[in-house]
């Protein structure tokens, strides 16, 4: 079984949940006592957070890449980055561990093509709904049209997810406020709706709404399973 480095700490509520669907995914593909081969870097959050807040996108870049380079250096086979925004830093870290690093959105993309979407609703931290690297690597990779909720409703979004399922608050309100801004999305002509932050299925669950929500965490960490087993 391969090793995959993990930088997680994301926060580690869905860090956590990375590392129970790891390993739920290989006992059931391989059974008997078998589990994941996991290498996990997990940070700690608060700078980064603080970073994101300040514009700090250089001081973070510098740190990942160095988690990239420790996983590297202890044996990790691949890379990945148990969040969304941080995708921003893909390429850096490929380009310094020497690593491929299994991409979340690809693997979001690729359950979405498998079912035939085209527009997808995007939900995420305000970063990964209004920069352009999560949206052009689904339209340019995938030719899939990612669409974002109005101003007001990504800053509501972003302020869940921080201000909230980052510590592990899971408040009905925040719920039901989370499913009216993803149904403005289906209104608007989404045929599915991407939980772009691994905090967001801690909250939202698939059936929620008329049109299918694509759970990254989950996506991603089957992907993982996937590198991990040769699939």
């Amino acid at each position: 079984m391969r090793l995959v480095g993990l930088i997680g700490g994301m926060s580690w509520e869905s860090t956590a949940e990375y590392y129970r669907i790891v390993n739920d995914e290989v006992s059931a593909r391989v059974g008997g006592l078998s589990s994941a081969r996991v290498l996990l870097s997990s940070v700690d959050f608060g700078p980064f957070a603080a970073r994101m807040k300040s514009g700090d996108w250089d001081g973070i870049r510098a740190d990942l890449v160095r988690e990239a380079v420790r996983l590297r250096d202890g044996g990790a086979e691949a890379l990945a980055l148990a969040t969304n925004t941080m995708h921003k830093f893909a390429a850096a870290l490929e380009a310094a561990s020497g690593l491929p690093l299994i991409h979340i959105a690809d693997a979001a993309a690729t359950a979405m093509k498998a079912a035939g979407i085209r527009r997808a609703g995007l939900l995420g931290t305000v970063f990964t709904m209004e920069e352009a690297f999560y949206r052009d690597r689904l339209r340019e990779r995938h030719g899939i049209e990612a669409i974002v909720p109005e101003r007001a409703d990504r800053l509501e979004v972003d302020r869940c997810i921080f201000g909230e399922l980052c510590r592990g608050i899971l408040d009905p309100r925040t719920t039901a406020r989370l499913k009216e801004i993803a149904a403005s999305l289906a209104e608007a002509g989404a045929e599915g709706i991407i939980l772009g932050c691994t905090e967001l299925p801690l909250a939202m669950r698939d059936g929620d709404l008329a049109v299918p929500y694509w759970d990254t965490t989950l996506l991603h960490a089957r992907a993982l399973v996937d590198f991990m087993l040769g699939a």
